[in-house]
């Protein structure tokens, strides 16, 4: 409940003209009846984030793995929320089972937030109008500059004012992106110690420099941030009970997947205050 107040409101400023401002919240806050406008985007995100932990849980159900249902961080930031979580209890039986495990979140998220994302960019308007002090700019990222031209004229603006939906999916795909990261026990590094513990501990240990690093050279803030935040919770990855089970074929195509599915979502640049969407 208190993330879906948290989204709502964050929804509520995203639907109105103006520029984010703390008087702007202040009033908002003051306005219940105005809440019904972030709405759309308040839910579309609690969807996407659902999917993505309800993925994981079903495979943890699959796998008799004592699990949690999701639980929604609010957030006091540009979306509203920190996102989701489930808690695992138990250790994972077999490689199999921390593959599916960690695999079946970030495939989820991406078929919920795809029609969020087609009627996003739908709904979004180019324009020509300067970005005002206030306004968000979001940077792109490789699926975003292959779907961009399929809906947008560059001729009818250079940058996009962008649809609360779009806004949502835009999140989905950021969380996407940093869970597949392959080091420690986020999605991507479920998925890459079922292949090989051994390469896991090794991208591991130079993942998170790597992503601090490349925050500095790309002016990626959320890398620098991610990147300390990794390695100060820890990257060692508890062994499951049966770690001689081989993955087969089928499973490493799907990690194929998820690396094209990783590059697709990648950001190397973080969002902005001041400024709008640009073309890519």
């Amino acid at each position: 409940m208190a993330t879906l107040f948290s989204t709502t409101l964050v929804g509520t400023v995203l639907a109105g003209d103006a520029p984010f401002s703390l008087a702007l919240l202040m009033r908002i806050l003051r306005h219940p009846a105005e809440w019904a406008a972030g709405l759309p985007y308040s839910l579309s995100a609690l969807f996407i984030l659902g999917c993505h932990e309800m993925g994981h849980y079903i495979a943890c159900r699959v796998y008799r793995i004592d699990a949690s249902l999701p639980y929604f961080l609010p957030g006091v930031n540009l979306f509203g929320t920190f996102g989701a979580v489930i808690r695992i209890r138990a250790p994972f039986p077999t490689r199999r089972a921390l593959f599916d495990v960690g695999v079946a979140g970030p495939i989820a998220g991406f078929v919920a937030l795809l029609p969020v994302l087609a009627f996003g960019l739908a709904l979004s308007t180019p324009t020509n109008t300067p970005p005002a002090p206030g306004e968000i700019g979001l940077p792109s990222c490789l699926l975003l500059s292959l779907l961009y031209p399929l809906f947008f004229d560059p001729a009818q603006g250079a940058s996009i004012h962008l649809h609360p939906l779009f806004v949502a999916a835009w999140f989905g795909l950021f969380a996407t992106s940093l869970n597949l990261l392959p080091i420690g026990q986020l999605d991507g590094g479920h998925m890459l110690y079922a292949i090989s513990p051994r390469v896991h501990g090794i991208v591991s240990k130079f993942g998170t420099p790597v992503l601090v690093l490349l925050g500095f050279l790309t002016g990626g803030a959320h890398l620098i941030v991610f990147g300390v935040l990794f390695w100060l919770i820890g990257l060692r990855h508890p062994s499951p009970l049966d770690s001689v089970e081989p993955l087969g074929a089928r499973r490493t195509a799907v990690a194929l997947f998820g690396l094209v599915l990783f590059l697709l979502t990648f950001f190397p640049m973080a969002p902005e205050v001041f400024g709008v969407l640009l073309f890519p």
